[in-house]
């Protein structure tokens, strides 16, 4: 397909879930995705923003939560909140 510039664009552009790394199919209804903005120290936004997308597999087994946590950890938006466990 083409673009007004004349340009050939795509039409669908595939998701990677953020826990697993797997592509997230058009076809999974389940999935999500999460925009966490990011503020100042008055807690304003800053105009920023952080995208977690998450499939309906990761969902399915109950382990998106953990899953925000571990990603919000490690890029700096929680502190002492995920641990790793055996």
């Amino acid at each position: 397909m083409e673009n007004d510039q004349g340009k050939l664009v795509d039409l669908y552009i595939p998701r990677k879930c953020s826990a697993t790394n797997r592509l997230i199919g058009s076809k999974d209804h389940a999935s999500v995705q999460i925009n966490i903005a990011n503020v100042d120290e008055q807690g304003r936004m800053t105009g920023g923003t952080k995208t977690y997308a998450i499939s309906g597999m990761v969902r399915s087994l109950g382990e998106s939560d953990d899953s925000i946590n571990r990603l919000a950890t490690t890029d700096g938006y929680l502190k002492n909140v995920w641990s790793y466990q055996k």
